[in-house]
C-alpha cells in the first residue's frame, strides 16, 4: 500500500514522503489515525503544490535569517556585573540577559535563538551562537565587565 506522511513517523519516513507499508499497518494505524493518505493522483499533485510552497516559504525565511545575521554580526554587547574574588561573578550571564541587552540596543532576538552551552560564571570576552535559521547562524561578541 502507497500512502503520503502527513506527520514524521519513526523507523518509516518525515512528512510529506511517499512511503510503501504493509496494507493491514496502513489500514489499522496510518490511515485512522490521520498519520497518512492515500497515495492518489489528487493527494500526490497536492503534495507537491504544498512541497513548493514550503520550499518558497523556507527560503523567504532564510534570506530574512540572512539579513539579520549581517546585522547582529557587527553587534557587540556588554554586560556589567559585580565580582568577586579571581574575577569571579556573582551569579551568572545567561542567555536571558544576552536577550536583554540585545533589546536595549533594539536588537529583538528571542532567547531561544541564543546558544550558550553553560552560563558565563567569569569577566572576559566570550563569542555567543544566535541560531536565526536551521542553515544561518550569528556570532556576538559578549564582553562581561566589572561593575
Amino acid at each position: 500500500m502507497k500512502l503520503i506522511l502527513r506527520e514524521d513517523i519513526d523507523n518509516l519516513g518525515k512528512s510529506g514522503e511517499l512511503v510503501t507499508v504493509k496494507d493491514g499497518f496502513g489500514r489499522n494505524f496510518l490511515l485512522p489515525r490521520k498519520k497518512a493518505v492515500l497515495a492518489s493522483e489528487q493527494n500526490l499533485r497536492q503534495l507537491e503544490h504544498e512541497k513548493s510552497v514550503q520550499t518558497a516559504r523556507s527560503a523567504k525565511l532564510k534570506g530574512v535569517a540572512d539579513e539579520q545575521a549581517k546585522k547582529l554580526g557587527a553587534v557587540k554587547v556588554t554586560i556589567k556585573r559585580k565580582v568577586g574574588e579571581q574575577d569571579k561573578l556573582f551569579g551568572s550571564v545567561t542567555v536571558l540577559d544576552i536577550a536583554e541587552a540585545l533589546a536595549s540596543q533594539g536588537q529583538q532576538v528571542d532567547r531561544r535563538q541564543l546558544h550558550l552551552a553553560e552560563p558565563i560564571k567569569s569577566l572576559g570576552s566570550y563569542d555567543v551562537e544566535l541560531r536565526l535559521h536551521r542553515e544561518v547562524t550569528a556570532k556576538i561578541k559578549v564582553d562581561v565587565v566589572a561593575e
